[in-house]
């Protein structure tokens, strides 16, 4: 079944390990924040840091893994049909549109589609860590300069992990107009179940 996520909102759900995610970009240029954490101990996290330090890269793609803040694999990258992801940028929040963007008012933002999405399992909004920015394509000078260029995502595009423990998960179709090329879309989503 494809589970679709509308544009500028958010989806949880739980994965027991083994389990396969298949995250997919149905229009293609549309980012998708992702936060794991350990299901029987929410202090457990995805960890950008660990992540990119024990996978000795920072464009995770096909056979890395993601690893939590204790130092353990929580997802492999199994497949990615479009093999650019980001794990340096911070979910885009309501400062991110006052302070980058200069935006009056406001605008839907991924640090908020995590959280309100994340509240059943009683996660607060200081627990939520960087995303494992799915088909994010950030771009990076060598004087270490950032630039958030369109994804390179066609439509279909998708990226599948196999869970390496039980896991909460969130996943967002991003709100910032950078990320997505100046649009947004919706983002899709299947569970294979393993057990």
């Amino acid at each position: 079944m494809i589970n679709t996520i509308e544009k500028q909102s958010g989806k949880s759900f739980t994965l027991r390990k083994g389990d396969l995610l298949t995250v997919i970009d149905p229009k293609g240029q549309q980012v998708s924040d992702m936060v794991l954490f350990n299901c029987h101990d929410t202090n457990e996290k995805i960890s950008a840091g660990k992540s990119m330090d024990f996978e000795e890269t920072i464009l995770l793609t096909t056979g890395n893994y993601l690893w939590s803040n204790r130092s353990q694999k929580m997802m492999k990258i199994i497949e990615d049909t479009n093999g650019r992801n980001d794990f340096l940028l911070a979910p885009c929040s309501p400062e991110t549109f006052s302070i980058m963007y200069k935006h009056d008012g406001y605008h839907p933002s991924c640090l908020e589609n995590l959280y309100k999405n994340l509240k059943p399992f009683n996660i607060d909004l200081d627990q939520i860590p960087t995303a494992f920015n799915i088909f994010m394509n950030v771009q990076f000078h060598s004087s270490g300069k950032l630039s958030v260029l369109p994804p390179t995502t066609k439509p279909g595009d998708y990226i599948t992990f196999e869970a390496q423990m039980d896991l909460i998960v969130c996943l967002t179709a991003c709100s910032a107009e950078d990320s997505n090329g100046g649009s947004f879309k919706p983002i899709q989503y299947t569970i294979k179940k393993t057990a």
